[in-house]
């Protein structure tokens, strides 16, 4: 397999990694999750061994992405809305309290640079916003001709937290919804939603970007999540010896994937 271009970079400190340490400052003991003995990389989570960090780069991309985590969730090792973080250089990343509203989150969202959408379930919208199955250009573009970036805003918790998220902030209910019913069931395997359709965050913002017009980059996402769910079961032994698959497979696919993304970006 061919080297990636020598232009994209390591991807450095981002916005997930900041909030996961503000988080911790909060905190009056440390966060108990489980296979808390294992020695961990400070950044991904991962247990050392199994750290892929070296393999993060940004990909070449039009779309930007909001994160609002659900208070203890930035510090879950399982959590993936850090994996989006990992690959999309414009993310930005916010606690969500019910009362006050981080103010610089508010300014984002009416910045006139971007145009916010809120990726989440129809069946749970609870007015008349509009929803959208695909993010196009005339979806982007203002009476004035002035074209906007899509900022694709997650709800990054559990789905009860998520719904919650939604019916308790207004903010959230005066945007354009993204949504979509994926028809194969999760393969999120470290903590599967109630219902067979509800993905983990990094496998909707996948299927997000895919909606943006960027499949290349959904597939990037979505090898650098399976990456990182193999790596989570191997940290903790869940994956019985005549069941592996070498982890160099899950780092190549990543890495063919990360280089379709940025030839087809350089077209």
């Amino acid at each position: 397999m061919s080297e990636l271009p020598s232009k994209p970079t390591k991807a450095p400190i981002h916005a997930v990694h900041r909030l996961h340490e503000y988080r911790k400052s909060l905190s009056t003991k440390p966060f108990g999750a489980r296979g808390k003995k294992l020695v961990r990389c400070n950044l991904c989570l991962l247990g050392e061994l199994f750290c892929t960090c070296k393999h993060r780069q940004y990909l070449n991309t039009n779309t930007s992405f909001m994160l609002i985590m659900y208070n203890d969730e930035v510090l879950k090792p399982t959590n993936s809305g850090r994996l989006i973080a990992d690959l999309i250089p414009d993310t930005h990343a916010f606690l969500w309290t019910r009362t006050d509203t981080d103010t610089a989150m508010l300014a984002l969202l009416s910045n006139p640079t971007y145009q916010p959408f809120l990726v989440f379930p129809q069946q749970y919208v609870e007015n008349d916003q509009v929803v959208v199955e695909q993010i196009t250009a005339t979806s982007l573009t203002t009476e004035q001709g002035i074209t906007k970036i899509p900022l694709l805003v997650m709800l990054d918790g559990s789905w009860r937290e998520a719904i919650k998220m939604y019916r308790k902030s207004p903010y959230l209910q005066q945007m354009p919804v993204l949504s979509f019913a994926p028809e194969t069931l999760a393969t999120y395997a470290l903590r599967k939603g109630s219902h067979d359709f509800q993905l983990g965050t990094a496998e909707v913002a996948a299927m997000a970007l895919t909606a943006a017009q960027e499949p290349q980059n959904g597939l990037a996402l979505s090898t650098w999540f399976d990456l990182f769910v193999e790596s989570s079961l191997l940290g903790r032994n869940r994956r019985a010896k005549e069941t592996l698959t070498p982890i160099t497979e899950f780092i190549n696919a990543f890495k063919q994937a990360l280089k379709a993304s940025h030839e087809c970006a350089e077209k």
